[in-house]
């Protein structure tokens, strides 16, 4: 039992104002309480948070409590990650933390909205955001990767000693792997930084690189823009279920079947200020949802 159990009536004042915070319970071990649990009582604390002056000594209890008591969440999108090939689960979670903080800070419970709705799109973003920093260019085995540093320790050991650049030969010998394994080495170490696409780059006839005045830019093909608009039908997917029923045939009515506000409000028997107001609400929460996302 998380709520300390005393009977409020019967306590001593000064025991109350321990039990009760801000007109809240006193949670203790709050990160151990249950997610249905977390669900309701957040519902309360995001209700204080609101009233109640930021930096107080009461708001930072409650603050810090519906952190606590919604780390589960942090743990169920950061396990979603847990096999990916950088990052420890612990850094995972850390990052996901800072998500889940930020939702806390920007979420407003007269919306109407669930904050685990609103809340995992945030620590989503926060991981991804992680990973596309930290990760390689491109993917490379766990086993390259570790052998790459030891390759560069071997380089740079072998290069003082010889006056020169080693062998793959050599390097093998040092290493004690075979030179297959060095050579996989090498490659792979070309995925751990992307090169700049302004780099100059031409090629001769005789299969040369050289400087002519062209980028590599200039001889990529261009990004396919249904790419971008697939990764966005991908990420508004979930959001648009979260939408009740009347929001989700609005949305389809205005942008599926191109109808006017008018005539939207005809149908449901709304007026058109009104079918504006809930069409402009209902954008703003797929836009945020989309850019957590991102």
């Amino acid at each position: 039992m998380f709520l300390q159990a005393v009977d409020v009536d019967d306590a001593h004042p000064a025991e109350r104002a321990r039990d009760e915070v801000a007109g809240l319970p006193r949670i203790e071990e709050a990160d151990q309480v249950a997610p249905k649990d977390a669900r309701e009582l957040s519902k309360l604390f995001f209700e204080q948070l609101q009233i109640l002056e930021e930096g107080s000594a009461d708001y930072l209890y409650t603050r810090n409590t519906l952190i606590e008591m919604n780390l589960s969440l942090v743990h169920y999108v950061a396990g979603r990650f847990r096999n990916r090939g950088n990052g420890q689960l612990e850094d995972i979670v850390q990052v996901g933390t800072m998500g889940l903080i930020k939702a806390i800070d920007r979420f407003d419970v007269s919306r109407g909205f669930e904050f685990v709705s609103f809340a995992v799109p945030y620590i989503l973003g926060e991981i991804k955001r992680y990973f596309r920093d930290t990760s390689w260019a491109v993917h490379v085995p766990r086993r390259l990767q570790e052998l790459r540093t030891e390759l560069l320790k071997s380089k740079e050991g072998l290069s003082s000693t010889l006056g020169r650049e080693p062998t793959v030969k050599e390097l093998a010998a040092d290493l004690g792997v075979a030179e297959e394994q060095v050579l996989e080495a090498i490659i792979a170490a070309n995925g751990y930084a992307a090169g700049s696409l302004d780099t100059p780059y031409a090629v001769s006839e005789n299969g040369d690189t050289h400087a002519n005045g062209q980028s590599l830019a200039d001889v990529m093909g261009s990004a396919d823009p249904a790419l971008e608009t697939f990764e966005n039908l991908h990420a508004l997917a979930p959001l648009l279920a979260e939408l009740d029923e009347r929001e989700r045939r609005i949305i389809e009515m205005r942008f599926g079947q191109e109808m006017t506000q008018t005539q939207i409000g005809a149908v449901l028997g709304l007026s058109q200020m009104h079918v504006s107001r809930l069409l402009s609400a209902t954008l703003a929460h797929l836009r945020t949802g989309l850019l957590a996302y991102d």
